[in-house]
């Protein structure tokens, strides 16, 4: 049997999982198929249901529907019980349970790029569903102060309740940090620009944007220009993706310069 695998969200056509799944698929010799889909919210109950009834056999989430799916899922893993985020679905034993594989994609992503997070300050830009995952790897990683900032105040507050530990700034304000995280799909439009003082704030700091398609966005290539080392969402986006296809197939697909050079092609 031909397995079914999507992703969805919406906006989708920027997303490289098809791209990713089916190169493992394919190296691993698996009769199955991964698609993007376009979803509407409307649309969430049905789908589960043909998960459910085995019409697909696994979901990958995104944007912006990583906390909408909860309500129709039966059981959450730790992480997604914790982020009150699911970015990866699947049936066993006729539960529809919902995972986060974004937490330890973003860990191992960050540590990839041998940047130092213990003890750091890291300002958060957004309050979407990937930044509970964020916020919960960068405890595990021991950073010493998390601020957050996202345009709707109701959202950082919201994230506060289940953190309080971490610190809401005004949007469009700064802070002494270390490393700035965009987790707003700012980004994804040429036209959408972050309201930062890039040249009084990029020097020695680490800008990283959770967004990975295009490889690098207007907040990357200013804070680049004024002397900040970048990195873009593709080692978190890769690791996250690697983590689900075990999830899925049991086997842990091989992270190569092959698959690395894959999504710049």
């Amino acid at each position: 049997m031909n397995k079914k695998f999507l992703v969805i969200g919406n906006p989708i056509e920027h997303s490289l999982s098809p791209k990713i799944h089916n190169h493992w698929i394919k190296k691993n010799n698996l009769k199955a198929t991964y698609d993007k889909r376009l979803l509407k919210q409307n649309e969430i109950q049905k789908l589960i249901l043909d998960l459910r009834e085995e019409r697909i056999h696994g979901l990958n989430v995104t944007v912006p529907f990583k906390k909408e799916v909860i309500p129709f899922l039966d059981i959450l893993s730790d992480e997604a019980k914790n982020s009150q985020s699911v970015n990866t679905i699947y049936k066993n034993k006729n539960k529809i349970i919902g995972d986060n594989t974004d937490i330890e994609g973003f860990k191992i992503g960050i540590e990839a790029t041998g940047q130092t997070t213990k003890d750091k300050v890291v300002l958060i830009l957004g309050a979407g569903g990937v930044v509970s995952s964020i916020i919960i790897a960068l405890k595990k990683m021991q950073t010493s102060k998390i601020y957050l900032s996202n345009r709707t105040k109701s959202k950082a507050l919201e994230i506060k309740s289940f953190f309080p530990e971490i610190e809401i700034i005004e949007w469009g304000k700064t802070t002494a940090f270390d490393i700035i995280i965009n987790a707003t799909s700012i980004g994804l439009n040429e036209k959408d620009k972050i309201n930062l003082d890039y040249e009084k704030i990029s020097q020695n700091k680490f800008f990283y944007d959770v967004i990975y398609n295009p490889k690098e966005t207007f907040f990357l290539r200013k804070a680049k220009k004024f002397g900040a080392q970048i990195e873009n969402g593709k080692m978190m986006f890769v690791y996250q993706a690697q983590k689900a296809f075990f999830t899925w197939h049991n086997i842990l697909p091989i992270v190569d310069d092959e698959i690395i050079n894959l999504l710049d092609t």
